[in-house]
């Protein structure tokens, strides 16, 4: 909450006529808690001058003060309640300093009865850059007091686009076949550049007024479900931006990690996972700040672990969501992790949180998923995590020359061969692209085929598939990988705009590749078989390649065929699970199929087919 808001409803009163500096309080955080939850006792963070020498009291029933905390900087004062579940929805803070008082409301609602049920396999979330899908408020394109306003020449630059933008394309969005929504942060970033992106909050309970307010975050949380749609937020517990407003008036000297000098991490993330690293390489790679830009938070601070917790707690009740994102997984401390994930599921026992390691390598990725048993005894709570590892490998299997002895579908073949490594590999995130790597077209060498290719595989495998946005539109970034340009703007998002991409148009080939998703996604919806149903792989032949998803009372078939010539696939060898079915339907086709011998299979092409299916 801002300054602004919070002083309409602080009043400041005077116990006596003194000439005592009155008491002011800038600051409240959270701006309000909720009664209800598992954990009762919560931290209340008080910013003012010269706070930390007052006195803090609470009145009303159900909560009580079991503590405050004073800390070395005098504007901050920590004050713990304990919140009772059937206690007043309003009570006051008093705040008392040499004679004079500030009395503060302070909202204590009950939590929601039914929070969203955290996403799975049976969702398709899609991944927003907001500043770059679609400007729905011309008036917060420049605001006051923040450096960065409207410039779409500059790649690195804001170009506009914001919540409401997203709003305004929710109809596009459902229609795709999509249920979960992700979003790029959205929380203040009062940087003096690159602040589009969001990756550097500058405050943890205020969304950034060039993308919208609390509320229009809130609005975009209940617009979405009543589309059958959930909200993902972007969390960043590693680091803040330098411009937040505590890095020139720290709590404490430990709130920050080498906050006297830089130091940068080392990215060495399997340092915290090798049996044989030194000591002194796992520090150099969690306090190490990400870059110069990004100060390193420090989460054995207690007082800014609870303050952290407590913060997504507030998020995911404020704002309904179905889910976290968690940049940077595993940067942050990874004991404090641990504890801050559990608490979360506590909380929230069906919620999702998914963690980004990126690493190609499975035995790294699978550390920090719940249910591992690790050499060393880390307990993860992490229910899912993006899966690198077989991003990379669809990928390679999609452009990898034909060798004589070898199948171009071995990378993901083989790759799928060590999901024994995850405690839960259905609830796994898989992707073709995202906002920091090319996008998928340009990774396929520019080819639409291939990409029509890996979306019938991304909608079809195991795991919870993530669509980046453009790339049902072929958006590219055939001549920069800058990130500015792969995090390009959607045609049609901004009023003037040429083209309109948001809108079909004939038969061309970005609409082709937008129907094949759509068709899929929206079969994708009611497949049970594809949400929680086995999967059965066969060897790679050739240029060819068979997995088949499967439960008691359904299998789809899924064959791929990657050479630039027609295939006739004898059914004989799969037999074992798609039985003596002689009919299917093609899913992109709707039409009936004979599988009684062969299956054609045109070149470049991946035909999913549903037996058992009625329709």
């Amino acid at each position: 909450m801002r300054i602004e808001s919070l002083l309409l409803w602080i009043t400041i009163g005077f116990s006596s006529a003194t000439a005592a500096e009155p008491v002011v309080v800038d600051r409240i955080e959270p701006p309000n808690w909720y009664r209800g939850y598992a954990q009762t006792e919560t931290q209340i963070l008080l910013h003012g001058p010269a706070i930390g020498s007052a006195d803090v009291s609470v009145a009303g029933a159900g909560v009580t003060l079991v503590r405050t905390v004073r800390v070395a900087n005098p504007n901050y004062l920590f004050a713990y309640i304990d919140v009772a579940s059937d206690g007043d929805a309003t009570v006051q803070f008093t705040v008392t300093r040499d004679g004079t008082e500030a009395t503060l409301d302070y909202r204590l609602p009950k939590r929601r009865a039914n929070p969203t049920p955290g996403f799975s396999a049976a969702d398709v979330i899609y991944l927003i850059t907001p500043d770059r899908f679609a400007n729905g408020a011309r008036s917060n394109d420049r605001v006051s007091g923040y450096p960065e306003g409207v410039d779409r020449d500059n790649p690195d630059g804001r170009h506009g686009g914001d919540i409401q933008g997203v709003i305004d394309r929710l109809d596009y969005i459902a229609e795709l076949g999509i249920t979960q929504l992700w979003l790029n942060p959205v929380l203040e970033n009062r940087m003096p550049q690159g602040s589009y992106h969001g990756y550097a909050t500058t405050d943890f309970y205020s969304v950034d007024p060039r993308f919208g307010t609390n509320t229009l975050y809130r609005d975009l949380s209940v617009a979405a479900a009543q589309r059958g749609i959930g909200l993902i937020k972007d969390v960043i517990v590693n680091h803040i931006g330098t411009g937040h407003w505590w890095v020139d008036d720290l709590p404490t000297p430990d709130w920050l990690n080498n906050a006297d000098q830089y130091r940068q991490t080392t990215h060495a993330r399997t340092a915290l996972q090798d049996p044989y690293a030194a000591p002194a390489d796992v520090v150099a790679m969690t306090d190490g700040w990400f870059v110069p830009t990004m100060a390193d938070l420090n989460q054995r601070q207690p007082l800014l672990a609870d303050y952290l917790v407590q913060n997504a707690l507030w998020w995911i009740e404020y704002a309904n969501l179905s889910g976290i994102r968690v940049d940077t997984y595993p940067y942050p401390d990874k004991a404090y992790m641990a504890s801050w994930t559990q608490r979360i599921m506590q909380e929230y026992p069906t919620f999702s949180i998914v963690g980004e390691e990126w690493s190609v390598n499975p035995v790294v990725v699978s550390y920090w998923q719940r249910g591992q048993r690790n050499f060393d005894g880390y307990i993860s709570a992490l229910t899912s995590l993006m899966d690198f590892p077989l991003q990379a490998a669809l990928v390679e299997s999609l452009t990898t020359p034909e060798a004589p002895y070898t199948s171009v579908w071995t990378p993901l073949y083989e790759m799928l061969a060590n999901d024994h490594l995850y405690p839960d590999p259905m609830n796994l995130v898989i992707f073709g692209d995202n906002h920091d790597m090319d996008r998928l077209l340009t990774q396929l060498d520019g080819d639409p085929r291939r990409l029509r290719m890996a979306l019938a595989i991304l909608a079809t495998m195991r795991g919870i598939p993530q669509i980046y946005y453009g790339t049902e539109i072929h958006a590219d970034n055939p001549d920069s990988d800058a990130h500015g340009v792969l995090r390009s703007d959607f045609p049609g998002g901004w009023p003037g705009d040429e083209t309109d991409l948001f809108e079909a148009d004939g038969d061309t080939a970005v609409n082709i590749t937008r129907q094949t998703l759509r068709r899929l996604l929206r079969w994708r919806r009611s497949a049970d078989v594809i949400h929680t149903g086995a999967l059965q792989h066969y060897t790679p032949e050739r240029g060819n390649y068979v997995y088949v998803r499967y439960n008691a009372n359904r299998t789809v078939l899924v064959a791929a065929n990657r050479r630039e010539t027609p295939s006739t696939l004898p059914l004989s060898r799969f037999r074992d699970r798609i039985g003596q079915a002689t009919v299917g339907i093609d899913v992109l086709s709707d039409e009936p199929i004979d599988i009684s011998d062969t299956l054609d299979l045109p070149a470049m092409t991946v035909r999913v087919i549903d037996i058992e299916r009625t329709r």
